[in-house]
């Protein structure tokens, strides 16, 4: 589990070194090469700019320890293994592998490179030099349908998905029955983009749910293309990756981002310290890894402060976002009592009941 972020920096080695001659200091160690390799531009928001500001957050707590390279714009695929091929050539030592449709020419390339560490992020699958690392966003999701749920007047949501991956998956039914907590009759309709950044279709596809009945919009794509396209539709936005208030001053409610600065920082000390191992890694509210982020302030503070609460309890384990009776869209009952776990969620290939939208048949 994702524990310890903030650790203090590792205690510096007192190595002194003497001639007969004149006293000399002994030659600093060099710093570790880490490698970021981004899916899309660093841009000023989403996803790509929140690892960016990780990056930036090792960088500061590490000091000259640390010496980072950034790949940007490299499509999933042969591209990311060359370039990551190329990193592990070129003597970084610790490389970032961060989307999803790298883990196989991750895996590749540490099969040929033993001795550099990989995290790859959202990834099922560890060797003995590569890990994975990964948030619950699902509890902001949750949280942020709840808002939703309790600001809409016409009880229609609007989600724009990149690829029905079960991460995305898990964000569409957090949401649903956030919203539905807030709202049962609550839908949320569905249009996927078949991609992570592409801002002419994002916007293309927000202004048809706005056509489509949705007052409140939300998204799984990289771009600030749907939170601009609640702002001049006068529509509301619970922004994803980045708080996007800068692209939405009067639209956004609030923002579901990710933290990852103390991860970084704490996977480079262990690659420095030598303790580094392959591991699962996950957080959520309880880690800062996840957060609800910039919640509006014109908001009712009866509202702000139900939804602190509920933050609070998602944090200690008393609100399971996938807590309960769980109903699928074909009515079938997927869980009577007691809540899912982590294995059945990572896995997750169905909507619940509530969500307008199908799946297509390569995700199931």
């Amino acid at each position: 589990m994702f524990k310890n972020l903030l650790r203090g920096a590792l205690p510096a080695a007192c190595l002194a070194a003497f001639s007969v001659a004149a006293p000399a200091q002994a030659p600093s160690a060099p710093p570790l090469k880490v490698g970021f390799v981004y899916v899309t531009p660093v841009g000023q928001a989403g996803w790509t700019f929140q690892h960016d500001l990780g990056r930036q957050a090792m960088e500061k707590a590490l000091g000259a320890g640390v010496k980072s390279t950034v790949v940007e714009a490299v499509a999933e695929g042969p591209d990311s293994e060359r370039v990551m091929r190329d990193l592990a050539a070129q003597g970084h030592q610790l490389i970032f592998a961060t989307s999803f449709g790298y883990l196989e020419p991750a895996l590749r390339v540490a099969a040929d490179f033993p001795n550099v560490k990989f995290e790859h992020a959202g990834g099922y699958k560890t060797a003995a030099n590569l890990g994975t690392y990964n948030a619950r966003f699902y509890e902001g999701r949750w949280l942020a349908g709840y808002l939703a749920g309790k600001s809409s007047k016409s009880g229609t949501a609007g989600y724009v998905a990149g690829f029905p991956v079960p991460e995305v998956i898990q964000g569409i039914n957090a949401f649903t029955l956030g919203m539905q907590a807030a709202n049962p009759k609550a839908q949320v309709k569905v249009l996927w983009l078949n991609a992570w950044f592409d801002p002419a279709r994002e916007r293309e596809a927000a202004l048809s749910l706005v056509s489509a009945g949705a007052d409140v919009l939300t998204n799984h794509s990289a771009s600030p293309a749907v939170p601009q396209a609640a702002e001049e539709k006068g529509v509301q936005i619970v922004a994803y990756h980045s708080d996007m208030s800068r692209f939405a001053p009067h639209a956004q409610l609030a923002a579901v981002v990710a933290n990852w600065g103390g991860f970084y920082t704490q996977a480079a000390q262990a690659v420095m310290a030598q303790r580094w191992r392959p591991a699962a890694t996950l957080g959520g509210f309880k880690d800062g890894m996840v957060e609800l982020a910039a919640l509006n302030p014109r908001l009712p503070k009866a509202l702000r402060e139900d939804v602190l609460a509920r933050r609070r309890d998602i944090a200690a384990g008393k609100l399971l976002p996938f807590g309960g009776r769980l109903v699928d869209q074909a009515g079938r009952v997927r869980q009577d009592k007691g809540a899912l776990g982590d294995e059945a969620i990572a896995h997750m290939d169905w909507f619940v009941q509530g969500v307008q939208g199908t799946l297509p048949a390569a995700a199931k």
